[in-house]
């Protein structure tokens, strides 16, 4: 005769096999929603293999030259009166700018696989693919380099790719042929952040994906004294008499107090969501996708991470000003999951971070601050600028609005605001910040 507990083990057991049934349903619907994103129905797909090149080749390559059209822009510096323009993977447009509203092109400094800059004094520091270049600035008509740490970039990959620095590195892709791909051939563990998966020797990308895929992007990684003033999307700083480096999910400190002859000195990890960086006074602020970590350099050579602001996964750079940590969070390529917003952080207790207030954004990228003006580069919903002297009514204080322009980033310095983005390199006065004036404008080629 079935008892009492019997029937109430059958139930529980038809409930366990419901459940498993639910949980394996769940998981099949996941792998075919994935595999319908990677590995689309079609199986028509366009093969990329890696093109490398020697060390001695990428070295080989450094030159001066004329000035060049500008066809992207990337990271952007300011010191004495010239402003140096990174173009991603190419090099360094150097701008005389000693007058905003006639910015006159000096040269191009070609620097293969550049993305990040930053300068001490006379000594300008470039990345080259898995190398840190320094170069004279003393004479700008005669720009060359001095010295080159080799291999300093350790976690140098290409996603995916492994390299070997000593030898070769991956300087671009190359389109090969059509293929076509057996579902079972989609490798859902490596799944670029810029479309595609690894196939074969190189990877595929569906047709319409290879239509707009950009080398640079799959390649790219990204204040002191006697330095000059960078970007919130930089991944260089110059503080004191060091120089910091974002390298993967590495903090470097070199050591820069001969300017001439850069020294490796430490190395930490962060992780590898790490994508800015800021110095502020004896601290560091770095921008990660996750969060914002504040770091200690009173000691320069052994920083020390004091706390961590978390927020939710999304692309962050970070400017500060006083007590007042600036962030925008956005969503993107490799920040899908995050949110559009401006976070005010207040950092008067560094060991304790805490959110003010969150401000909505349309897709907000760098930022810079003077004198409670803060500007904001919302992407394609352009330029924006408010009175911040009122932290929880940032949002009510909007003193202007460049609305039919792309904006990057930005750098404001002694009332003139240089700002790039994929229209160009704008500059306005912002002396009267409720009659911010436009002063110039550098068109950009595309590709």
């Amino acid at each position: 005769m079935e008892t009492l507990r019997d029937r109430l083990q059958k139930r529980i057991n038809v409930s366990l096999y419901a459940l498993l049934f639910l949980v394996t349903l769940l998981a099949l619907s996941v792998m075919l929603e994935g595999c319908t994103d990677n590995c689309e129905v079609t199986n028509e797909y366009v093969y990329f293999e890696p093109v490398y090149s020697t060390v001695e080749e990428i070295r080989s390559q450094v030159v001066l030259e004329s000035p060049q059209t500008i066809e992207a822009v990337g990271k952007i510096y300011f010191k004495d009166g010239i402003m140096y323009v990174n173009d991603p993977g190419k090099g360094i447009h150097i701008i005389n700018n000693e007058n905003p509203s006639n910015p006159v092109p000096l040269s191009f400094l070609s620097i293969p696989g550049n993305f990040d800059l930053a300068i001490k004094g006379n000594t300008l520091y470039a990345d080259s693919y898995v190398d840190l270049v320094a170069f004279d600035l003393s004479e700008l008509s005669n720009i060359r380099e001095i010295n080159r740490l080799e291999g300093v970039f350790k976690n140098y990959q290409v996603m995916g790719f492994s390299i070997d620095e000593n030898c070769c590195v991956i300087t671009g892709f190359q389109e090969n042929k059509q293929v076509s791909v057996n579902e079972s051939a989609c490798d859902f563990s490596s799944v670029l952040p810029w479309g595609g998966f690894m196939y074969e020797g190189g990877f595929a990308l569906t047709s319409d994906r290879a239509a707009s895929f950009s080398s640079k992007a799959a390649i790219a990684p990204g204040s002191g004294s006697g330095s000059g003033v960078g970007g919130s999307l930089a991944r260089f700083a110059v503080s004191g008499e060091h120089l910091y480096l974002l390298d993967g999910s590495d903090l470097q400190t070199i050591d820069v107090q001969t300017e001439q002859n850069p020294v490796e000195k430490s190395r930490s990890s962060l992780g590898w969501n790490i994508e800015t960086i800021f110095p502020y006074q004896n601290n560091l602020f770095i921008g990660s996708t996750t969060g914002m970590h504040i770091l200690d350099i009173s000691t320069p050579e052994s920083p020390v991470k004091i706390s961590t602001y978390e927020h939710v996964m999304s692309c962050d750079p970070v400017v500060v000003d006083g007590s007042y940590a600036y962030v925008t969070l956005r969503t993107g390529t490799t920040c899908a999951r995050g949110v559009d917003q401006l976070e005010v952080i207040d950092i008067s207790n560094l060991e304790s971070p805490r959110l003010v207030r969150a401000y909505p954004m349309t897709n907000p990228h760098g930022l810079g601050i003077d004198d409670k003006t803060l500007f904001i580069c919302d992407g394609d919903a352009g330029l924006k600028a408010y009175d911040a002297s009122d932290v929880n009514a940032i949002d009510q204080n909007q003193v202007a609005h460049y609305a039919d322009i792309n904006a990057l980033d930005v750098i404001p310095f002694n009332d003139v605001l240089m700002m790039i983005g994929d229209d160009g390199i704008f500059q306005y006065d912002y002396t009267d910040p409720k009659n911010i004036k436009l002063l110039s404008k550098l068109a950009i080629a595309h590709e």
